[in-house]
C-alpha cells in the first residue's frame, strides 16, 4: 500500500461522516484532494451539501467537481470540516500550513463545530517540530525584520520561495518555514508567534482537531 492509496483510504472514510444539508469545510492540501473527489462523486449522487472551501486552489477543484460553494458571509457556522494535516502529535495537536493556506485554514477551524484530520501514518510524531518546519504567515512589508523577531522564537527560518521567486500566499503574504528542534508546548509557542508585529498566523492549532484518521498499511486507525 503506497502513501497516495493511504492518503486516500483516510480521506474516503472522512467523507462517510458528511450528512445531507450540511455545510461542509473543505480543506487544502494532497491528502484532502481525495476528499474533494468523493465528496464531488456524492453530491452528483445526489448528495445535498454546502462547501466553505479554504483556498483558491480548494475552491477550483469543488468547482470542477460541481460542490456548491458558499462563504462565511452566508454560513457563519460550519457543521463538519475535513482538513489535512501536516504533522499531528498524541494530544491530537497540529502543525498545518505546507499548502500555504493556514490562515484561512484556521478561521474555518474557528468556525466548525467538528473537525476531521486526514493523514496518512507519516504525519504522526510524538512531538510537533520534530519531521516539518512550522509555516507563520507575515505581512511582505518589512517582513526581514519580522523575521528576526519570529527567529528568536525558532532555531532559524526560511523564505518560502527563496528571497528571487517568495512564494506569495492566497492572501499576499509571505510565508517562514520555522524550524523547531521540537516544539513540547505547542500552545506558548503560538501565542508568542501571534505577538509579534508582522505575524499573520501561524499554523500550530492546538485543542482544534476532534479526531484523527489515519491511513497505514494495515487499514485505517483513529486518534481522538
Amino acid at each position: 500500500m503506497n502513501t497516495e492509496y493511504r492518503k486516500k483510504i483516510a480521506a474516503e472514510k472522512a467523507t462517510e461522516e458528511v450528512r445531507n444539508g450540511m455545510v461542509v469545510g473543505l480543506g487544502t492540501g494532497s491528502t484532502v484532494y481525495y476528499a474533494l473527489l468523493k465528496l464531488g462523486a456524492m453530491v452528483r449522487n445526489g448528495l445535498n451539501i454546502v462547501g466553505i472551501p479554504t483556498s483558491d486552489g480548494t475552491e477550483k477543484i469543488a468547482a470542477e467537481q460541481n460542490i456548491p460553494l458558499s462563504t462565511l458571509a452566508v454560513h457563519p457556522t460550519i457543521e463538519l470540516t475535513i482538513d489535512g494535516a501536516d504533522e499531528v502529535d498524541a494530544h491530537l495537536n497540529l502543525i498545518k500550513g505546507g499548502g500555504a493556506a493556514l490562515v484561512r485554514e484556521k478561521i474555518i477551524a474557528n468556525a466548525s463545530k467538528r473537525i476531521l484530520i486526514v493523514v496518512d501514518e507519516s504525519k504522526v510524531s510524538h512531538v510537533l517540530g520534530t519531521s516539518f518546519a512550522l509555516p507563520v504567515e507575515i505581512v511582505r512589508f518589512g517582513w526581514e525584520a519580522t523575521q528576526r523577531e519570529v527567529n528568536k522564537v525558532c532555531e532559524k527560518s526560511d523564505l518560502r520561495g527563496g528571497i528571487e521567486d517568495p512564494l506569495i500566499t492566497d492572501n499576499g503574504n509571505y510565508i517562514l518555514d520555522c524550524h523547531f528542534d521540537g516544539i513540547p508546548e505547542p500552545k506558548k509557542v503560538e501565542l508568542q508567534l501571534n505577538n509579534i508585529p508582522g505575524v499573520v498566523e501561524n499554523g500550530i492549532f492546538v485543542d482544534r482537531a476532534d479526531k484523527v484518521i489515519i491511513g497505514t498499511p494495515s487499514g485505517i486507525k483513529y486518534m481522538e
